[in-house]
């Protein structure tokens, strides 16, 4: 079973929202989450959903991968 720090993520959430002038708490009404989820999710300190991804993707008309860089770290 492949342990949960072997795989990271880094958010580009900020750079999609500053691009479209739009602050934590719109994004986090358009997607019903409140606003420190939002914050959380852009300092990579949660992990979301997958509902949760594809929505704020499809806020932005993009690929969840193009909202999330995947990373496998290397095994102990």
């Amino acid at each position: 079973m492949a342990s949960k720090d072997r795989y990271s993520f880094d958010s580009k959430i900020h750079v999609y929202r500053a691009t479209r002038r739009m602050t934590q708490q719109e994004l986090a009404d358009l997607v019903g989450v409140s606003r420190q989820t939002i914050m959380q999710l852009e300092r990579n300190r949660y992990n979301p959903s997958l509902l949760l991804a594809y929505s704020i993707a499809k806020v932005f008309d993009v690929t969840i991968e193009d909202l999330f860089d995947f990373t496998e770290g290397e095994q102990p």
